[in-house]
């Protein structure tokens, strides 16, 4: 899903001089092999963070198709840090990598940074998660998920999961947000809501909402917070499957049975989201492919040869009911 980098001793004298090896991590390891031969392609990736087992996956898929597309891959983790993916990004410019690709911490603030790219005539390939800017040349392409289309099908499948439950009157609604101002966290509440608004004005509430900002601690943390507020609610809408296991926790410690008692949906796919579908936990897990590396590839050598490319080249993905968690959970590679 995503990666390119190169140079060593200007790396050394950027990182000192913006503070880069302080806040972020960053290997600048190689991820293929430039002796011999034509020059490796380098580029420059700036992940989020591992705030999940998501994006650990997702880290995983773009180090590894690196690797085997024989790219030299500079790599940081911006442990969810706007200011620490600017730093990255501004090294990778001053490095004169071949390609910047980049998920980003939130949607907005990213003009200066991309001006500086582009004045250097770096191409710019945003993955996973979109951006606000002035001008749309700034970068080439997203290679990503529909998260407004995510957050509808996580209100269509909860039709089904209601149904199936058997759950009568009103749907008490607590919704675990996303990292606040991130992608995901904008467009999954909006695409749920559109459900809501468009067929279930009148039954439907989201009584309760709040980040938890896509990890586990905080969807426990925030979950037993909803729980004292609000103890009558009886459906969970997590952004991810991280919150919602955390959340899970928190369910029962309160003494309900997290399935039963509280309907959950969330959204990802990871294998122990599936595990806690198979146990009961979790009623439907709408998912996001994480294993973009590969698409990623495909798509930095086209911009490296100034081949054209879709200007939004969207991920293949699937819904889980829980029946079928058991029979998918042994093929989950994430």
């Amino acid at each position: 899903m995503l990666s390119r980098r190169n140079f060593l001793t200007a790396a050394v004298g950027v990182a000192a001089a913006t503070g880069l090896a302080a806040c972020a991590k960053e290997d600048d390891g190689s991820s293929g092999s430039g002796s011999g031969g034509s020059k490796a392609l380098v580029l420059g990736f700036s992940q989020v963070g591992s705030e999940s087992g998501w994006r650990s996956a997702n880290t995983d898929s773009v180090k590894a198709a690196a690797k085997e597309a024989g790219y030299t891959l500079k790599f940081s983790d911006a442990q969810q840090k706007q200011e620490n993916q600017i730093s990255a990004i501004r090294s990778y410019i001053t490095q004169g990598v071949d390609v910047i690709a980049f998920s980003p911490v939130v949607v907005t603030g990213w003009d200066a940074v991309l001006k500086e790219a582009k004045a250097k005539k770096i191409p710019v390939v945003l993955t996973d998660r979109s951006v606000e800017t002035s001008d749309e040349s700034l970068y080439v392409t997203l290679v990503g998920s529909d998260f407004t289309e995510e957050g509808r099908r996580a209100g269509k499948i909860l039709e089904k999961v209601i149904a199936k439950a058997g759950l009568k009157g009103q749907v008490k609604i607590a919704q675990l947000e996303g990292t606040t101002g991130a992608a995901p966290a904008i467009e999954r509440a909006k695409g749920f809501k559109e459900v809501m608004d468009a067929d279930h004005a009148d039954d439907w509430k989201i009584v309760v909402s709040q980040t938890g900002d896509f990890t586990r601690a905080g969807g426990k943390q925030v979950m037993a917070a909803f729980l004292q507020s609000n103890p009558d609610v009886n459906v969970l809408f997590a952004h991810n499957d991280d919150m919602a296991i955390g959340a899970i926790q928190s369910i029962e410690a309160a003494g309900k049975k997290p399935g039963k008692d509280i309907l959950i949906v969330s959204i990802d796919g990871v294998k122990d989201g599936f595990v806690a579908m198979s146990e009961g936990k979790i009623n439907a897990i709408v998912e996001c492919n994480p294993l973009l590396g590969p698409q990623l590839m495909e798509v930095v050598q086209k911009v490296k040869d100034g081949k054209p490319v879709e200007r939004w080249i969207k991920t293949k993905e699937g819904d889980f009911m829980q029946d079928q968690a058991a029979a998918a959970l042994p093929t989950r590679k994430y």
